[in-house]
This record gives structure tokens, sequence and C-alpha cells, in this order.
């Protein structure tokens, strides 16, 4: 969830409604992308960011809320999906479903190792088993600076 609050580029992101729930998606839509990253560093995170959006204004597919998930899957890349409202014809569009745990963490990205097996922990101590992670990145670079909080939202696909 995020505050109407805004920097003219992301809402200020509220962790309580994310922080140990369980979210349930079926059939959610979004627009798949690729970042291409050296040792999971992102190179072109901006531009990708800025086409999904621009393809996604341009379709009048703006959902209530922007919520960005990553897919870490290679040292070299990973696969970005940017929240639509609907299915977007001619663009690679695909619908998530399933039944995630979520965890916010807050800080810099130098953390991300910790917080992954913080994850880790806390879906095994629930007794689930985890299939896959995303990461919600809740607002960019510029924004979390300007907030003074980086959060990350970890979703455990169970």
């Amino acid at each position: 969830m995020t505050t109407q609050e805004q920097t003219g580029c992301c809402p200020k992101f509220v962790p309580e409604p994310w922080d140990d729930k369980v979210v349930t998606w079926e059939g959610k839509t979004f627009l798949k992308d690729h970042v291409r990253s050296f040792l999971h560093l992102p190179l072109n995170f901006s531009a990708v960011m800025k086409r999904s959006v621009a393809t996604i204004q341009a379709a009048g597919a703006v959902p209530a809320e922007m919520i960005v998930l990553a897919d870490e899957n290679s040292l070299w890349g990973a696969d970005v999906y940017v929240a639509t409202e609907k299915h977007i014809p001619g663009a690679k569009t695909t619908a998530l479903s399933g039944t995630f745990m979520t965890k916010v963490f807050e800080g810099p990205f130098g953390n991300v190792n910790r917080w992954i097996a913080e994850m880790r922990a806390f879906v095994t101590g629930k007794g689930k088993t985890l299939k896959r992670l995303l990461m919600y990145y809740t607002t960019c670079p510029k924004c979390a600076r300007k907030y003074g909080k980086n959060y990350v939202v970890l979703l455990a696909q169970v």
C-alpha cells in the first residue's frame, strides 16, 4: 500500500499492509521485461522501467498500485514484472498466480543476501516450502533517498 504523498515519481511506501502477510494472486497481470546485470548488479534497470511504464501508460493499463517485482534468476540478469491493470496486446504480459508469504525489509541493497537468508528461515519456520522468491522494489533509489527509507518486500511463493 502507498500513501498519496508524492515526490513526482514514486509514492511513499507504507510497509504495514505488506509485512508478515499472505498474499494470494489468481491471474494477476504483469508486464514482463528483463534487466541485464553483472553479478546481480542491474545495468539497465532505469531504461527497462521507463520502457515498461511507457507501455503500460500508452495502453491505459496503469494499476491502482504500482508493483515492481524482480526475479533475480541469474548473475547476469533478472526478470522484471511490472503490475498492469489488464493484458496489453502486443506486449509481453504474464499472469502470476499463487500464494506468497511477505516480509518487509529496510536498508541498503547490500543487505539483500541477509534478507534472503532471513526470508528462507521465516518460511521454513512457518512450516512451508519455498518455491520461488521475488523482490518487490517499492521505490526507485532517488525516491528512497528522499523518503529516507529503502523498503524492499520479499515475496516467497509457497
